[in-house]
């Protein structure tokens, strides 16, 4: 296995967890339990996180790939 294909499953996996994390905080707010907004804030901190992961593969994949 390759590089890319390293790079191209953890960019997949990344942004597998940011939906998992976004679908999660949707649930969290859609409940309305969450008065003090303390979970769905984190839940977005996880999902800005897992974003700027996947992102900074996909930078990594387009630097490996120049010609």
């Amino acid at each position: 296995m390759n590089m890319q294909a390293v790079l191209i499953i953890f960019m997949v996996v990344a942004a597998l967890a940011t939906l998992g994390v976004l679908a999660r905080g949707i649930i969290i707010m859609a409940r309305g339990k969450d008065v003090s907004g303390k979970q769905a804030n984190k839940m977005m901190s996880y999902r800005v996180a897992f974003q700027a992961l996947a992102i900074a593969f996909i930078v990594i994949l387009f630097l490996i790939n120049r010609p």
